[in-house]
C-alpha cells in the first residue's frame, strides 16, 4: 500500500538544528491556497486563449467542417454521376450490340441474296451453254449429214459414172442405155 504522504527532504537551516524535516501534504484534500491559485491560473490561461487562440481555432475547424462537407458534397456528386455514366456505358453497350445484330443480320441476308443471286445467273448462264452447245451440236449434226450425203451423193455418181462407162464402152450397151432412156422420158 502507497502512503498518501508526501514526504520532502529539506536540510534544516542551521538555526534550528540539524536534521531533516518531513512534510505532510494530502493530495485529496487540497488547501485553500492550492486551489485558488490553480484556478487563478487555469482562468488566466483560458482568458488568454479565448482572446487570442479561440477565435483562429474555431475558424480552423470551421473551414476544416466546411471542406470535409464539401469533399463528401462532391464525392457524393461524382458518385451520382459515375452511376450515371456507367448507366449511359451499359445503355450505350447494349444498343451497339443490337446495331452489331441488326448489321450481322443484314449482312447475311445480303450474302444470302447475292450468292442465290449468283447462283441464279449460274444457271441461267448454264443453261444458255448447254442450249448453245445443243444448238451446235445440232448445226454440226446436219452440217456432218449434209457433208455425207454429199459425200454419198458424189461417190455414187462416180460409181454410176464408171458403172456407164464400163457399160457404154461397147455398141450394145450403148443402145440398151437410150432405149431405157427412151422409155422412162415416155413415163414420165
Amino acid at each position: 500500500m502507497i502512503d498518501r504522504r508526501l514526504i520532502l527532504t529539506t536540510p534544516v537551516p542551521p538555526f534550528r538544528g540539524r536534521g531533516l524535516k518531513i512534510i505532510e501534504m494530502d493530495l485529496l484534500t487540497p488547501e485553500f491556497g492550492l486551489f485558488f491559485w490553480t484556478l487563478l491560473a487555469f482562468l488566466t490561461v483560458f482568458f488568454i486563449l479565448r482572446k487570442f487562440a479561440w477565435k483562429p481555432i474555431l475558424n480552423m475547424l470551421g473551414e476544416r467542417e466546411k471542406g470535409i462537407a464539401d469533399s463528401i458534397a462532391t464525392a457524393e456528386r461524382v458518385k451520382s454521376e459515375m452511376s450515371q455514366l456507367k448507366a449511359e456505358n451499359e445503355k450505350l453497350l447494349a444498343q451497339a450490340r443490337e446495331e452489331r445484330t441488326a448489321m450481322l443480320k443484314d449482312a447475311k441476308e445480303t450474302r444470302d441474296r447475292i450468292v442465290g443471286e449468283a447462283k441464279d445467273q449460274a444457271k441461267v448462264e448454264a443453261n444458255k451453254i448447254i442450249i448453245d452447245a445443243q444448238a451446235q451440236i445440232t448445226q454440226q449434226k446436219n452440217a456432218a449429214l449434209t457433208e455425207v450425203k454429199n459425200e454419198i451423193g458424189s461417190l455414187a455418181l462416180e460409181v454410176a459414172e464408171k458403172i456407164l462407162r464400163k457399160q457404154l464402152n461397147s455398141a450394145d450397151g450403148q443402145e440398151t442405155y437410150m432405149k431405157m432412156l427412151a422409155e422412162d422420158i415416155k413415163l414420165n
